[in-house]
């Protein structure tokens, strides 16, 4: 990797093209249906910016600038017929920058919450304690959420998504940690809001 870029911003237009050009490469053909079940079957709206009803729309897309192409199609039963897609040259290559620029950027984005706190009420620091007490909680539950539901579908998981779920984990995990710093820390905070206060006046 030779530089790190920095990016405010998260692309669901990438997210879903990698997705469904990594899904073509690795699994070869299929049909849209299909890359639909297995977007559902990875709950891949649980650890990505797009859900699989955005999928559709994305297959129309690739194949217009022709990333992905329909190789025929097929009908099972009193089903409508279904257009089986594969990537194309193009495609490949696309993949290839898609994963690259997904490894080689961070994406970080400023937390409204510390803003918030900066410019909150002095004079309600009381409520500031229980909000955070609240928020606490909160990122609590949706930890525990997340490691229920990562135990549920690990059986449809290979290795290496098992360890990007985690992802979510640590994530949840740091600010929990921050959270309970800064509870820690109020007392002290209050005193010091407290001495300001005085001071000024």
């Amino acid at each position: 990797m030779k530089k790190r870029e920095y990016s405010c911003e998260t692309s669901t237009v990438s997210s879903i093209r990698l997705f469904i050009l990594g899904s073509l490469a690795e699994r070869g053909e299929m049909h849209g249906h299909a890359i639909r079940l297995l977007a559902e079957e990875e709950r891949i709206d649980n650890w990505t910016d797009f859900g699989p009803g955005a999928i559709y729309g994305a297959i129309k897309r690739l194949a217009a600038d022709e990333l992905i192409v329909e190789r025929r199609t097929e009908r099972e039963g009193n089903y409508p017929e279904r257009q089986i897609y594969g990537i194309t040259h193009t495609g490949t290559a696309m993949l290839a920058e898609l994963r690259r620029d997904g490894l080689e950027h961070i994406v970080y984005r400023h937390d409204p919450v510390d803003l918030a706190i900066a410019r909150y009420d002095p004079d309600n620091m009381d409520g500031l304690v229980a909000a955070l007490r609240e928020r606490l909680a909160e990122l609590k539950n949706r930890r525990t959420y997340a490691e229920q539901h990562g135990a549920l579908i690990r059986q449809y998981l290979t290795l290496m998504e098992s360890h990007v779920m985690r992802h979510q984990h640590h994530r949840l995990s740091g600010e929990i940690a921050w959270h309970e710093e800064l509870l820690a820390a109020m007392p002290e905070i209050i005193l010091d809001e407290n001495v300001r206060k005085s001071t000024a006046s």
